[in-house]
């Protein structure tokens, strides 16, 4: 088992673990295990689907000199990369000798990397040796339930030995390897981190129980993802018309299965994902667009250590100073106060995104005086695109309303007349004075504007924000 100190040094920089560090670093997931031994039933291995941003997922499949030529060629132009994954668009573990081939490539040319990869689990006991020896220190593992007869309901069929199966004697086998292996992984000091779809109606009431399991077994965080099942996807449970869960269902979700620390700030990302978490850029690095014709000497270390150093910096010049209440000082919050916070920022950690630009919304709940992020609420559209649409897109400050009107507050680098207006008709508090200040801070003083009795419309500045209507 990994003590404190390395588990520390093993999440610094690994976006996916932690959730500081997903503001700063990159990962890159490199798509060359196309196979797969089970057929879940929300999952539709599409090929080039490159509008999609869904696990599985992928524009092209590679093979694992190809997949080097690649890590080179982000490696020169994203300084901030620090980890590589294989993710899909099968299972990592179904591919064992393109993974492994690979992860042996990579750790060879990047030994500053960190390596990490994804599995369903069915295989993960007879390769868990194979994974500590490469250094791959991170694994996830999929696990919906430890109920065979609900996995029945998850999954079309598993391979055992080398036949599809489906019956609940296959599944109970199927979840007892998934068990074995994150055991066995947990015994060697990786750091296992468990994603668990939530499917409403069918395994919602089971994910507690789960989470709690799963800390015994030495599981070191648990993602509780919401089921895609749009219909057009092409899964079994979109042409079902299987509803997805609402974010107020997933985040409460998430609350009762607090006991293992919770990833909040999940993607759910392609299989080929490159770039940081929500700003993927994998279309920027196909393999039309290598030149590859050798490798280069330049492994990009110079470059990535030199991010490090100006990360460092950045966090400790983060302004800190506290923002003056205009009617009581020194609000301390209580255990009596439980506040949401959305929060509009674009990276680093900080407040810094315009209302009308943001796409999604980070979701904190304050309680017990303590910020802790529960949820990333995405948007399908963004209210503004510069002066010539602002104010015209009614529909999307619809949905951007309905999407945060239950929070108490919103915290942004500005916000303007009309969204403001809006704003405070649902009762939300604009909170603009915390600009480029750290988003922990900036969730406190807003849950002190809120425990002072300020009320949406008296923070409100007319003059300020006539001139501006994102």
């Amino acid at each position: 088992m990994a003590c404190g100190s390395e588990i520390n040094e093993k999440i610094d920089n690994h976006p996916c673990y932690s959730e500081k560090a997903h503001h700063f670093f990159a990962r890159m997931h490199l798509p060359v295990a196309p196979a797969c031994n089970i057929q879940c039933n929300y999952c539709n291995r599409k090929y080039d689907c490159a509008n999609e941003s869904r696990p599985g997922v992928v524009s092209e499949r590679l093979k694992p000199e190809e997949a080097l030529q690649k890590v080179y060629y982000a490696a020169e132009n994203l300084k901030q990369l620090s980890v590589i994954g294989i993710a899909g668009p099968g299972d990592a573990l179904a591919n064992p000798k393109r993974t492994f081939k690979t992860m042996s490539l990579i750790h060879e040319k990047f030994p500053d990397l960190k390596l990490c990869l994804s599995t369903n689990g069915l295989a993960l006991p007879d390769h868990v040796d194979e994974i500590v020896r490469l250094g791959i220190d991170h694994v996830t593992v999929t696990v919906n339930t430890f109920n065979a007869a609900t996995a029945q309901k998850i999954y079309k069929w598993v391979i055992i030995d080398k036949k599809k199966k489906d019956s609940l004697e296959d599944m109970e086998y199927f979840l007892q390897r998934q068990q074995e292996g994150i055991r066995k992984l947990a015994t060697k000091g990786v750091l296992v981190k468990v994603n668990s779809l939530l499917i409403p109606g069918l395994n919602d009431q089971e994910l507690p129980t789960i989470s709690k399991k799963l800390k015994l077994m030495g599981a070191f965080m648990h993602n509780i993802m919401p089921l895609i099942s749009k219909p057009e996807h092409g899964t079994e449970f979109g042409l079902q018309n299987w509803p997805e869960p609402h974010p107020k269902e997933l985040e409460i979700v998430r609350e009762s299965c607090g006991d293992l620390k919770q990833m909040a700030h999940c993607r759910q990302c392609r299989a080929d994902a490159v770039g940081l978490l929500g700003q993927d850029k994998f279309g920027e690095y196909e393999k039309n667009k290598l030149q590859v014709n050798q490798l280069p000497n330049d492994n990009g270390l110079e470059k990535r250590q030199q991010w490090k150093e100006e990360v460092n910096e950045m966090r400790k010049k983060m302004p800190t100073q506290k923002v003056k209440l205009p009617h009581q000082q020194n609000i301390k919050l209580t255990g009596k106060d439980d506040y949401l916070i959305a929060v509009c920022t674009k990276g680093q950690g900080v407040v810094n995104e315009h209302f009308g630009h943001a796409k999604e919304f980070y979701i904190y709940r304050i309680k017990d005086g303590v910020p802790g992020l529960i949820n990333v609420r995405k948007v399908p559209d963004h209210y503004c695109d510069g002066d010539e649409t602002c104010g015209d897109k009614k529909a999307a400050l619809e949905n951007i309303l309905n999407t945060i009107g239950d929070c108490n507050a919103v915290v942004t680098a500005m916000v303007g007349y009309t969204p403001h207006r809006e704003l405070e008709k649902r009762g939300v508090l604009p909170v603009t004075d915390v600009a480029y200040m750290k988003i922990e801070e900036a969730v406190k003083i807003a849950a002190e504007k809120l425990a002072s009795g300020i009320k949406p419309k008296s923070a409100f500045d007319e003059d300020e924000a006539v001139n501006s209507d994102s």
